[in-house]
């Protein structure tokens, strides 16, 4: 089976580890710059030029898609699903769970526990409305777009507060608004799910004096065993947004998990270093598991 993962940088500890486990397997790896590929679309049907070459036989897709490049990066999804291949994560689920606004939304219908969140146009002096629709100071700002804990504020105070939401607006930044859970004490839960189960999860605990947990913030990674509420909180959020692998993020409160963020491009690195599980291979079981059943499926209607 030919499996291409794609990503933007082979040296990457998820590209790697991904690699090793599809060679390990017996696979046939390859890394695809999804960046630059070109999209044919005509009668003949879709079809992806790398390098000069058209790309053919590929089985299964990983796509290890940056934020940055989310359009043209589902598009290169999309374009592999309609040529037959099958994606370990679907183009449409990345573009959802892409959409933070959006994301919080399904979830919030799917009835998971969430911090309170607020989300309004532009509106000049309705910064302290916000701030009590999520229960006042302190509170938690974040860009829409942001990622790795970039464009997260933690305000103190309702000054502090309508000072920050009132700056992001003159910028024209879209934001939400959420209230600040304090009994987490800067901590959070990230349970990895494959194919409908956890396969691994971690607790990560932000440094001296700061808020956010993550990783690339200089937070700390410890093995975690899940409680029954939170296993279900983090499989049913994997499921609302389509995601068959998923980091979900979560908060432990007062009022049981909270659901932060779910990732569909979750990195391997700091969660198989802090449980020790094969992550990458999990992955790799997975897409042989949906491969096998697509082509038996395939025999049967033939």
């Amino acid at each position: 089976m030919k499996i291409a993962i794609l990503s933007r940088n082979a040296n990457l500890y998820s590209t790697k580890r991904l690699q090793e486990a599809i060679v390990a397997a017996g696979h046939q790896s390859m890394i695809v710059d999804h960046s630059l590929c070109d999209l044919i679309i005509e009668q003949e049907g879709p079809s992806i030029i790398y390098k000069n070459e058209k790309l053919e036989g590929v089985d299964a897709i990983i796509p290890r898609i940056g934020a940055s490049v989310t359009f043209y990066g589902t598009a290169v999804v999309r374009q592999f699903e309609l040529m037959g291949s099958f994606s370990a994560v679907e183009s449409q689920a990345i573009v959802r769970s892409r959409d933070k606004l959006r994301s919080l939304q399904i979830l919030s219908k799917a009835g998971l526990g969430m911090p309170k969140t607020a989300f309004t146009n532009f509106s000049k002096g309705g910064e302290k409305t916000l701030i009590e629709r999520v229960g006042g100071a302190p509170l938690i700002i974040k860009l829409l777009e942001g990622t790795q804990g970039l464009g997260v504020v933690l305000a103190e105070t309702k000054k502090a507060g309508q000072s920050v939401i009132e700056a992001f607006h003159g910028l024209r930044a879209r934001i939400i608004v959420q209230e600040f859970i304090k009994e987490a004490k800067g901590a959070d839960i990230r349970a990895f799910i494959v194919n409908g189960k956890v396969v691994g999860a971690m607790k990560r605990q932000g440094a001296d004096g700061e808020f956010r947990s993550n990783l690339h913030r200089g937070g700390k990674a410890t093995v975690i065993k899940l409680s029954k509420e939170e296993k279900h909180a983090a499989l049913g959020a994997a499921k609302a947004l389509g995601l068959h692998i998923a980091g979900v993020d979560m908060l432990q409160s007062a009022r049981g998990p909270l659901i932060l963020e779910v990732n569909s491009s979750p990195g391997l690195e700091g969660i198989e270093q802090a449980t020790g599980v094969d992550i990458a291979g999990e992955i790799i079981k997975y897409i042989e598991e949906s491969v096998q059943k697509k082509n038996s499926k395939r025999k049967i209607e033939g």
